[in-house]
């Protein structure tokens, strides 16, 4: 594998990335180093650390083996991110202290170490993908493979969790370069710090080590703090940060340049390689990593990594390390880059294959065994051939050269699949009116089962993910009262007889798509002021920013007030969960009371019912027929709606039931009238609501008394 175990002040063959874990290139040419003899019990200077290789290879095990049989997350990614910065930070130590840091074959030299094996699982995943994921999940699975193989992955997946509608999408088979992608933002600008830094200490005549020293302190500190500080706000942003991780490197990097320094006691550093290993295992059993990452709480496994660093060699039968340096371990070190690669990948697609949800004990055991296989013939047939040929040496750029040619085709292949899928989007689409798509009309019709249809249905699965209602000519603007409400409206308001504004959640937000048709044939005018995941209510029962979904709201009372709307459309009512959990909270209540004060009519919809499964998709495997795909009516609507059992209502609200419309009598089928329901496992497509326009009208204007 790459960069092996090498101490940090040892010049380098190569590097890895996440598995691999390391700096990428060697910046000097390489000179021996002999371990000289120590005092008992005080460990040599050694210029090569095998425990490290067996640090990475149990990193890897624990990554692996905590997704596939556990579903959780281990911690290992961060240990992977300590080995980065304890070895590149000695590679540019000793870089420096003999003349300086070539960056051009520098960073020549990390493409090529990292791009043969990445580039290669990035063009299995575009081929497994075309090949066997649905086409609903082709366009996100598209934009992640195009971020991943230009290393900002994680800045998707960071600008997806801050996206409520973004979030409804399904992991992505590359979604596991988020970790590579942070490294080689790392690999790109540490080499540029550690000279910035020793040009300043030319300059002022210092040392290197000491000012280095302090630099990544200050660097440890601050990202360690920015880390604690947005973990608590906004995890899942956090969680992909590039800055909420670089004390993580930073910690590798303090190590390395303070290592050959500290002086432990034999007893002592058996005992820490031992309490790293056991924190390491137990770490992502302990702490839901997942949820809490990267905060202080990801100080459990990057200081368990470096008491395992710290102990080293303990030439002791009794040391962690012992095992660590163990055949079986380096070896596993070595293919760790290709394995990590390797096994998200497999794993999606075995889930996606067999439409499963988890994969047992067995079909774990069939992952990790494919993964193994994957990854040796990755690292054999790709890795070392390419780190062992000379192509992309013989000249300066050479390297960037060989990255080219092999970046260059995989962004051919992505962009060859977008167009493709593209394609079929465009022959997808469904104009207004077309008879072989009513919808929910053909529930009034009686010909709601698409056996009466010759067409295909509509939407297209690649357009689902797609399927959020967009006002047609509609202007958005940021409320000055902040809270970040965006307020959307037609542009009809001179002339608009009725000003009409929908609140709430993304629930709400899907009744757009049967308001919109009606609004130029009444003269209308529609607002839209939705806020994913915060129901309009005087608490959050949805969102985890709770405090900040409940500041909007209040501050959403006042927009109301000002706009002063004939008619408030909002949520009745929600599904908690599948099965018969429909609730309307008493904040719901509290909300319509305040419009009752200034006098706005509310018309509050029932909720349609939520899945654990996702019934357009299942509909597209099994058959819209099929009984799995189709949710009984029973099971998921209580006989009487949650609203009409609360007391209290004010006398502005009016309740509009359209379960009979998601419900084809006792059955609640995936498709109605040619047109499938669901976008996903509980948002109804926007085509679908379309079809509903009729309906809208009808219970608006009888409910209001226009």
């Amino acid at each position: 594998m790459a960069q092996r175990g090498f101490a940090p002040s040892t010049p380098l063959r190569g590097a890895g990335a996440e598995a691999g874990a390391g700096a990428g290139a060697t910046l000097t040419a390489p000179q021996p180093q002999v371990s000289g003899p120590a005092p008992a019990g005080q460990p040599a200077y050694r210029a090569y650390r095998p425990e490290l290789q067996g640090l990475r290879a149990l990193a890897v095990i624990l990554v692996v083996c905590y997704h596939v049989w556990l579903g959780r997350i281990s911690g290992g990614v961060d240990v992977f991110f300590v080995i980065t910065g304890f070895l590149i930070t000695g590679q540019l130590h000793r870089a420096i202290t003999r003349g300086g840091i070539r960056f051009g074959p520098l960073w020549g030299r990390i493409i090529k170490r990292l791009f043969p094996a990445a580039l290669t699982v990035l063009a299995g995943v575009i081929l497994a993908g075309y090949l066997f994921l649905p086409q609903h999940r082709w366009f996100s699975t598209i934009e992640h493979v195009f971020a991943s193989a230009l290393y900002f992955e994680n800045w998707q997946l960071a600008a997806e969790s801050t996206d409520y509608f973004a979030q409804q999408n399904s992991a992505s088979l590359p979604q596991h370069f988020w970790s590579l992608s942070i490294q080689g933002q790392f690999y790109l600008l540490m080499p540029i710090v550690v000279a910035l830094v020793a040009f300043v200490a030319r300059k002022a005549g210092w040392g290197l080590r000491s000012p280095l020293l302090v630099t990544m302190t200050l660097l440890f500190a601050g990202s360690l703090a920015y880390s604690v500080w947005l973990t608590a706000t906004n995890q899942p942003l956090a969680y992909f940060h590039s800055l909420t991780r670089v004390w993580e490197f930073m910690l590798g990097g303090l190590l390395a340049l303070s290592i050959n320094h500290l002086v432990l006691p034999r007893g002592l550093r058996i005992l820490l390689g031992w309490l790293g290993v056991a924190g390491l295992v137990c770490c992502g059993l302990l702490l839901q990593v997942g949820t809490v990452f990267p905060g202080y709480a990801a100080l459990w496994p990057t200081m368990a990594a470096v008491l395992v660093l710290l102990a080293g060699a303990t030439e002791s039968r009794l040391g962690a390390d012992r095992w660590l340096s163990s055949r079986p371990l380096e070896f596993l070190g070595d293919i760790s880059y290709s394995l990590y690669l390797w096994h998200w990948p497999v794993l999606l697609m075995y889930l996606t294959v067999r439409h499963q949800e988890e994969v047992g004990l067995k079909g774990g055991a069939v992952i990790i065994v494919a993964s193994f296989v994957l990854a040796i013939a990755t690292y054999y047939l790709i890795e070392e051939p390419a780190r062992r040929s000379r192509f992309g040496l013989k000249r300066t750029w050479g390297g960037y050269a060989f990255g080219a040619v092999l970046l260059v085709p995989v962004l051919l292949l992505t962009q060859g699949w977008q167009l493709h899928s593209e394609r079929l989007a465009t022959a997808g689409a469904v104009a207004a009116g077309d008879p072989n798509y009513p919808g929910a009309m053909a529930i009034d019709g009686g010909a709601a089962d698409m056996a009466a249809y010759d067409a295909e249905p509509a939407p297209s699965l690649i357009n689902l993910p797609y399927e959020w209602n967009k006002f047609s000519d509609r202007e958005c603007e940021m409320s000055r009262r902040g809270h970040k409400m965006k307020i959307c409206k037609t542009t009809n308001g001179a002339t608009a007889k009725k000003r009409i504004v929908v609140v709430g959640d993304s629930h709400a937000q899907l009744y757009t798509g049967a308001l919109d048709p009606l609004v130029e044939p009444n003269d209308w005018q529609a607002y839209s002021i939705i806020r994913g995941g915060c129901p309009f209510s005087t608490d959050s029962e949805l969102i985890k920013e709770s405090q900040a979904c409940v500041d909007y709201n209040a501050a959403l009372v006042e927009e109301l007030r000002e706009i002063d709307p004939d008619a408030v459309v909002t949520m009745a009512s929600y599904q908690v969960s599948k099965g018969r959990t429909e609730r309307t909270p008493e904040g719901f209540v509290a909300q319509w009371r305040k419009l009752a004060s200034a006098g706005i009519p509310v018309v509050a919809f029932r909720d349609n019912p939520r899945y654990d499964f996702e019934p357009s998709a299942c509909a597209d495997d099994l058959g819209a027929r099929s009984p799995r795909c189709s949710g009984v009516r029973a099971e998921l609507y209580p006989e009487v709606p949650s609203y009409e059992r609360i007391p209290g209502v004010p006398g502005n609200v009016r309740f509009v039931d359209l379960s009979d419309y998601f419900c084809d009598g006792p059955t609640c089928p995936p498709i109605i009238g040619n047109v499938r329901v669901y976008m996903d496992d509980n948002h109804i497509t926007q085509t679908y609501m379309n079809t509903l326009a009729p309906v809208m009208e009808r219970e608006l204007t009888t409910a209001l008394g226009w």
